[in-house]
């Protein structure tokens, strides 16, 4: 990895210009060298692990602690002889959809809406694609790292297990259904056929995935259930899965929606294609599949064409070609990009079926939790979690049984939180953090280098791995390079460096990135944003910190301040784990404030010190029970912590810490805000769409005058108007012209808009 990184800064100093401010970026900054080594003890964090809840069985017999020994390779330097096909096409591709006589037009139909989900794979295309593919990865990416113990994990639960792979995978980018599959084949897991979505491609496009392993759900499977268009198109969709999964072939399933699609996180498609292969377990076609929760991270997403994510505009060859054409011309000109390609461990879909419904309780929508808190109208909080499901059922997934899509609406969470959290954190994600959320007014390259290892080991020992290693130099002066549209350099006295963030839309772009670092720090940054609201009508927000730290915190008040917060965060920033109860994951949450030094535990007069178990009586109460088996009788147990009670602690370094936390969550918090602001200034009845379009313009406008450019994101607005219609703010009505958004009577006074206002704001900490 050292190499790789003394490599990228030689390419940087041969590219440099004449003018001062570029000059600054290839320099080398003029500062020693130090090297920054992200590792705990002697190895990095393994990540990924499956859930010891709901599949234990294959927590413990499906990973090996051997694999953590292993490092990683660079699959952009494998050999032609990783690619040759040979033996890697296994199986064989589904060429109808049952046995029998069938009438000569239905049989017609049926070959049609099987040539358009899939084709025979070409093994002479498929091989000079990969050629070429490997030659332009070459030229693009610095190195796509893949660990080697992942890989050796996924191949003997695969050989062990004889049953079918199903990857399941984060988007990052539409490089994703063309690299991984490349990445995989390389490391001798055969080819994967590829979910692809046909509104991000052409015909001609479709034609040629499809003979490189693509698969596309046909257009008449979306329609309604009593349509026999429909009826037959899903029938063949599930005897084509059927088919693959026999075969055991290898399937990649994206459960995030599309780069630059505007909407939910959780893809409707993805959803679709994984309750296929959950049928196909359950009706028995095949005993068992193996589900495999991938990531992949990028320093930067490769850049697309502004028109590629336009539902009218799907991406086609020439506009391919031409984007690769531009890459390749850029090549040498920009520092080159390094992506992480992360498996996490396998786990039986079989067990996680069995066990997940264990998990299941009542569930209560965001108004009837929420709104009565909201108004004042009551001040507890429902003993209940919370149901919130902006991804719709579409296509195969509504012929469903209502509990089988909750399974697989709970299953793609799942899965996609494991996704998640074993994505390593990239070099920019820790940047854009530090200068957005602690220096946007600019920071010393000195100071910088320093609090940039600080963030790093932070990261690391919170479990996460960083995609990233070599002299701290290096590193800063590559994730600046990748960022020079964002920052400015600054020569100052003493030879030292002022980094500055570009003022403007800039700082939306330092947002986005920074959201990737946001899942290790999310428990606490919660934390920070409660303890907040706690003190918010108790001690001024510019109050000293000693004088914050005087006031006492009760345990049972932290963990309502908490559930506020988690009910009002979207389900899709926050990826619960579906078996984690909201109770659980408050004592998660104060857990790691008493761990990172935040909160002391502060006895109070005539109480049995905290520590003192010497006289405490065992009780049923306190026998083992599953995590999450939680009745409503359970919530009595929580009646115990009414003396218990914890201060902000006083350490030097805990105020700016306490700060940085908060801050994390405050560009969604505060588009809320100004989403609540904005409720007495839109036009309504409006299309969503339409007043999506009306809240951006107010944002951006916001922006402007008040430099909060990090919240004049589409994707924040979308949240917005989502999260307001389900707490009863917005209603959605039908109209001839579709669905109109309508302000709530309940909301339609100032003093209830206002009312929703200083609930978000008690959250946030200027």
């Amino acid at each position: 990895m050292d190499t790789m990184l003394e490599a990228r800064l030689q390419t940087q100093q041969r590219n440099t210009q004449n003018s001062q401010e570029t000059s600054l970026w290839s320099s080398g900054f003029g500062m020693k060298l130090e090297a920054v080594t992200p590792f705990l003890g002697k190895y990095r964090p393994f990540v990924g692990r499956c859930c010891q809840t709901c599949t234990p069985k294959s927590w413990e017999s499906l990973f090996h602690r051997s694999i953590m020994d292993l490092g990683f390779c660079n699959v952009v330097l494998v050999k032609e002889e990783n690619t040759r096909l040979q033996n890697v096409i296994s199986g064989r591709v589904p060429g109808g959809a049952g046995e029998g006589q069938v009438p000569g037009l239905v049989k017609k139909e049926v070959q049609r809406i099987l040539g358009h989900i899939q084709a025979p794979i070409h093994p002479f295309l498929l091989r000079l694609f990969s050629w070429a593919l490997l030659r332009f990865l070459n030229c693009v990416f610095l190195n796509v790292q893949l660990h080697k113990g992942q890989m050796k994990m996924v191949h003997k639960a695969s050989q062990a297990q004889g049953l079918p792979l199903v990857l399941l995978s984060t988007h990052k980018s539409l490089l994703d259904g063309i690299l991984l599959p490349f990445v995989l084949l390389s490391q001798g897991l055969g080819v994967l056929r590829v979910v692809w979505d046909s509104r991000t491609c052409s015909p001609t496009l479709r034609a040629l995935l499809k003979k490189l392993g693509g698969l596309f759900l046909p257009p008449e499977a979306n329609l309604t259930l009593d349509s026999p268009e429909g009826v037959l198109a899903r029938a063949v969709v599930h005897a084509a899965m059927e088919q693959l999964l026999v075969s055991r072939q290898p399937l990649l399933i994206f459960l995030e929606e599309h780069p630059g699609a505007q909407g939910p996180r959780l893809s409707a498609l993805g959803q679709t294609w994984l309750g296929l292969v959950v049928q196909a377990v359950q009706v028995g076609v095949i005993p068992d599949a193996m589900l495999v929760p991938v990531a992949i991270t990028y320093d930067l997403v490769p850049d697309a064409p502004c028109d590629v994510y336009h539902a009218l505009a799907p991406l086609g060859l020439w506009t391919g070609a031409l984007a690769v054409l531009r890459s390749l011309r850029g090549w040498g000109h920009s520092p080159r990009v390094c992506v992480r390609v992360h498996l996490a461990q396998p786990f039986s879909l079989q067990e996680y079926t069995i066990n997940a419904r264990s998990c299941w309780g009542s569930r209560q929508t965001l108004e009837q939790l929420l709104q009565p808190i909201v108004l004042g109208q009551c001040t507890i909080v429902p003993d209940t979690e919370k149901e919130q499901e902006w991804t719709p059922a579409t296509g195969p997934l509504l012929a469903f049984k209502e509990e089988d899509q909750l399974l697989v609406r709970r299953l793609s969470r799942h899965v996609l939180n494991a996704s998640v959290t074993s994505s390593a954190v990239m070099s920019t994600a820790i940047m854009a953090t530090l200068l957005l959320f602690k220096h946007q007014k600019g920071v010393f390259l000195s100071q910088l280098l320093g609090e940039f290892s600080w963030l790093t080991e932070e990261t690391l020992l919170r479990g996460f791995d960083v995609g990233f290693s070599g002299q701290l130099r290096c590193l800063v002066q590559h994730t600046l390079s990748l960022l020079r549209a964002h920052v400015a350099l600054l020569r100052v006295h003493q030879g030292d460096l002022l980094v500055v963030p570009r003022p403007g839309p800039g700082l939306t772009h330092l947002a986005r990135l920074s959201a990737e670092l946001l899942p290790a720090f999310l428990s606490e940054a919660v934390g920070a944003c409660a303890v907040r609201g706690l003190l918010a009508g108790r001690v001024p927000p510019e109050g000293p910190w000693e004088l914050q730290g005087i006031e006492l915190l009760s345990q049972n008040e932290l963990y309502r301040q908490i559930l506020l917060l988690l009910h009002l965060l979207p389900q899709d920033l926050l990826l619960l784990q579906p078996c984690q109860s909201s109770y659980c994951y408050c004592q998660e949450v104060l857990d790691r404030l008493i761990q990172c030094g935040l909160l002391v535990a502060e006895e109070t007069p005539g109480s049995r010190p905290a520590c003192d178990t010497g006289r405490q009586r065992l009780s049923a109460k306190l026998l083992w029970k599953p995590s999450g088996d939680f009745t409503d009788s359970d919530s009595d147990n929580f009646e115990e912590a009414e003396g218990r009670y914890f201060r902000l602690s006083q350490q030097s370094r805990c105020p700016d810490f306490f700060l940085f936390l908060c801050r994390l969550l405050s560009p969604l918090l505060k588009a809320f805000v100004q989403a609540a602001t904005f409720l007495h200034r839109g036009q309504l009845p409006d299309t969503e769409s339409g007043y999506t379009e009306q809240l951006l313009q107010f944002l951006q406008a916001t922006a402007q005058e008040e430099g909060s450019f990090e919240c004049a994101d589409r994707n924040l607005a979308i949240s917005a108007i989502w999260t307001f219609r389900d707490l009863g703010v917005l209603q959605q009505m039908p109209s001839p012209a579709g669905p109109m958004l309508y302000l709530s009577p309940t909301f339609t006074s100032r003093e209830n808009q206002e009312k929703l206002e200083q609930f978000i704001w008690q959250f946030i900490c200027s």
